[in-house]
């Protein structure tokens, strides 16, 4: 699984890097980046669900890597 943040629906709530910290950061006007490659390890696959599913602008998209 990797996540991504649309750029155009981000409004910077900071809600993804307040819920999932070591998945996102944020920038110096404080929207919400994604760290690395967007990778998620495997036990931290409920805080990426949990960031997605509190984003108010749903800017955050989970992507499944096919195996």
């Amino acid at each position: 699984m990797k996540v991504q943040i649309n750029p155009e629906r981000c409004q910077g709530h900071g809600r993804c890097y307040d819920l999932a910290p070591g998945l996102f950061g944020d920038d110096d006007e404080g929207y919400g980046t994604v760290v690395g490659d967007g990778t998620v390890p495997p036990d931290k696959e409920q805080d990426a669900r949990r960031a997605a599913l509190n984003c108010p602008e749903h800017a955050i998209e989970l992507v499944l890597e096919e195996a």
